[in-house]
């Protein structure tokens, strides 16, 4: 199913937000101010997946997409990249489980060609446990960026043999990587930075921005709640006017 892009139709705007994205960010910063080191605190980022995981379920939130590896992350020494690599494999070795008795469906997106094959492969049967589940989906963007997106999504485009003089929208948004998600309502990003560092370009358009001074580590349900709190004190006119949406209301 390919949702409806912000950007030509109007969505449906709800109390709670359908879609929550999120760069979790603040781990190694939160490791550092304890002494400990860095891993420690992508350990215990890991913990606070699962509560925001279980915050969103009680919430009644649709879609949760958690931006855990970027493509430029790669940069960082490779003692930290192969930690985080024996942290994704131990996350899903342990949680997959429990997702699928809570019925959470669970995605992987980005280019997973740089991962280790066992590494895909248990990506691979952890998406497909999961599949039919109903309730939260929690998509990973792992090695992903917005603009790989969009490149890929073209390129796919053209191996299905659909290239033509003018691309449009309806015709590229089938092939980004989360077609099967609404755009996102409310975007998170942790830690105190104000950035989206490449992450979900094409799909952030319309999205309410929120920025924390909590690293992630510490974000819960009560710093979740603040969040969408926020998002249910803004105005989303999508390019109409305020007494346009008013009377949209009314």
């Amino acid at each position: 199913m390919v949702h409806t892009s912000s950007t030509k139709d109007i969505p449906v705007v709800s109390t709670v937000p359908q879609h929550i994205a999120i760069i979790m960010d603040g781990n190694g910063r939160w490791a550092t101010k304890r002494f400990l080191p860095r891993v420690a605190g992508h350990a215990k980022g890991v913990e606070a997946v699962r509560g925001i995981v279980e915050a969103c379920i009680r919430r009644d939130v649709k879609y949760l997409t958690l931006f855990a590896f970027s493509s430029e992350n790669w940069r960082r020494p490779a003692e930290e990249v192969s930690l985080l690599m024996r942290l994704f494999v131990t996350a899903l070795e342990k949680e997959v489980s429990k997702m699928h008795a809570n019925d959470v469906r669970l995605k992987v997106v980005g280019d997973l060609s740089r991962f280790d094959l066992s590494l895909q492969k248990m990506i691979q049967t952890a998406e497909t446990k999961t599949a039919n589940n109903k309730g939260l989906t929690v998509t990973i963007c792992a090695n992903y960026g917005g603009r790989w997106d969009v490149v890929q999504a073209f390129n796919c485009l053209q191996l299905d043999g659909k290239s033509a003089d003018v691309i449009t929208e309806d015709m590229l948004a089938p092939y980004l990587s989360m077609a099967y998600a609404p755009e996102p309502d409310l975007f998170i990003r942790t830690g105190g930075e104000m950035r989206i560092s490449n992450f979900l370009l094409w799909q952030l358009a319309y999205s309410e921005l929120y920025f924390s001074e909590t690293f992630w580590p510490d974000f819960d349900a009560s710093a979740l709640d603040e969040a969408i709190k926020s998002y249910q004190a803004r105005e989303r006119r999508f390019g109409r006017t305020s007494s346009q949406v008013m009377d949209q209301i009314s």
